[in-house]
């Protein structure tokens, strides 16, 4: 049965964040506890390709989003776990096999259920602090209730929900930079060997 990630972003400030913080603290139904990650991505036209350490959990897995973010709010994913100790082994294979076009990058989060809404807050340097909220479906008949509740803790928690738009014009900043610092260590490391 698939997985179907419903899902969205906000941005907020590190006071936004500690409020958020101590509020689920209090009130969430499961407090999830930390969940920090190191992920590198690998980007494709289409979609998403993580090797992910979960630090926090002491596992790891491989994960294969069939959609990028910014192309509609539901995300199913194919995950195979593997063992942490075969992070990076797995993210050079990639390399390896012509996925290129990689990111890494340190999360810090913590992770709540609040009325039935999963809330991962979150900071890494590319996207600095914001909340992922996220209900898992079987099917996506189930999409539009999902995208209702969700909504509806967003509002109850004063957090404004990115759009597509918003996403994508996000994510190709944060794509943009990290190609143009990779073409420049390129460049750099061919003038420095010849």
């Amino acid at each position: 049965m698939p997985q179907i990630e419903i899902e969205y972003r906000s941005m907020v400030d590190k006071k936004k964040n500690d409020e958020l913080l101590k509020f689920l603290s209090a009130h969430a139904e499961k407090d999830l506890g930390e969940d920090d990650k190191t992920t590198y991505f690998f980007i494709l036209p289409d979609k998403l390709l993580k090797v992910v350490n979960n630090i926090s959990k002491r596992s790891a897995k491989l994960v294969l989003k069939l959609n990028k973010i910014g192309h509609g709010s539901n995300f199913e994913e194919i995950e195979i776990p593997i063992s942490q100790s075969d992070v990076e082994n797995s993210a050079k294979m990639f390399e390896l096999l012509g996925f290129t076009d990689v990111q890494k990058s340190f999360q810090k989060r913590h992770n709540f259920i609040y009325n039935g809404v999963e809330l991962a807050i979150k900071y890494s340097e590319e996207w600095g602090y914001h909340v992922e909220l996220e209900i898992v479906v079987n099917n996506l008949d189930q999409k539009p209730a999902a995208e209702k509740k969700i909504a509806t803790i967003a509002k109850e928690l004063n957090l404004k929900l990115m759009t597509d738009e918003e996403l994508k014009k996000f994510t190709k900043e944060i794509d943009d930079k990290h190609r143009a610092e990779r073409t420049a260590k390129n460049e750099s490391r061919r003038t420095s060997s010849q």
